[in-house]
């Protein structure tokens, strides 16, 4: 497969739109949808002509972040670039989501690399900002909050993304044609470990008492009653609504609420 220059554009947009402080899909600093490897895919499978392909491949990429977390400011890993130019990768050289795998987890590296350079060249606008504060000028402060950094991670973000899928693909299809064989085997069984890292990193956190036993639930619809995973997710989203809404009601208020349906079962 062959990327165009409009198509690794379009890539490199995707990447900056699922980036940490974009505030087009999110809130502003908060981490827009994007940003997770199995939406990025599918964009980028959609741009690239093959969605489904990009949709499994994206999916397969995003089990090792499963687990992933920015806590304080921090990244150590980048989902977005991995997400984006490793399923561009991956759809050119032709390669298995395993495979895939091993190839888009460097670049969450390099996405951290950017995300680091970003931040400190955007204490340059904090210092702006501070003087415009001590003139009152609250206009300029929102200018500078937003415009500038938002302009420079649009740079920072599409330049390199576009570079690396536009170049970067046919290196990558001349690496995996000279792997063919058993190297190319070899970084499948690697590509196939790494998910078990995300996957495990998610269980150590499922497995708290509050938690636990929804883990315990979905197992049992799964193996035992042989739900579909819609119907399941379904389900689980309609649990964790009436859970979310009982844990922030005040005991009083749930005890009144039952006092009430007492009442009015007795009143019928």
């Amino acid at each position: 497969m062959t990327i165009s220059t409009g198509q690794a554009v379009a890539i490199g947009i995707v990447y900056y739109l699922g980036n940490i402080g974009t505030p087009w899909l999110s809130l502003l600093g908060s981490i827009s949808v994007v940003y997770k490897p199995l939406v990025a895919g599918t964009l980028v499978g959609f741009i690239l002509g093959d969605p489904v392909q990009g949709c499994i491949i994206g999916a397969a990429i995003n089990l090792p972040y499963v687990a992933f977390i920015s806590a304080g400011g921090t990244a150590p890993q980048d989902p977005g670039l991995a997400g984006t130019v490793g399923t561009a990768w991956a759809l050119a050289a032709g390669v298995s989501p395993a495979a895939a795998v091993t190839i888009a987890l460097p670049l969450g590296l390099l996405g951290t690399m950017i995300w680091v350079l970003h931040m400190t060249l955007d204490v340059t606008f904090v210092h702006m900002a501070d003087k415009a504060a001590e003139r009152g000028d609250l206009d300029k402060i929102c200018f500078l909050h937003v415009v500038p950094p938002q302009l420079l991670m649009f740079f920072l973000c599409v330049v390199p993304a576009a570079v690396a899928t536009y170049f970067g693909s046919e290196a990558v299809q001349g690496i995996i044609a000279n792997l063919t064989g058993t190297p190319l085997h070899i970084l499948e069984v690697i590509g196939g470990l790494l998910p078990a890292l995300g996957i495990a990193m998610n269980l150590r956190a499922i497995g708290r008492p509050g938690t636990l036993l929804f883990f315990m639930a979905g197992f049992v619809f799964v193996v035992y009653l042989k739900l579909p995973v819609i119907a399941v997710a379904v389900l689980g989203a309609v649990i964790a609504y009436f859970y979310t809404v009982l844990s922030n009601q005040p005991p009083a208020e749930i005890a009144g609420a039952a006092g009430v349906a007492d009442d009015d079962e007795e009143d019928f």
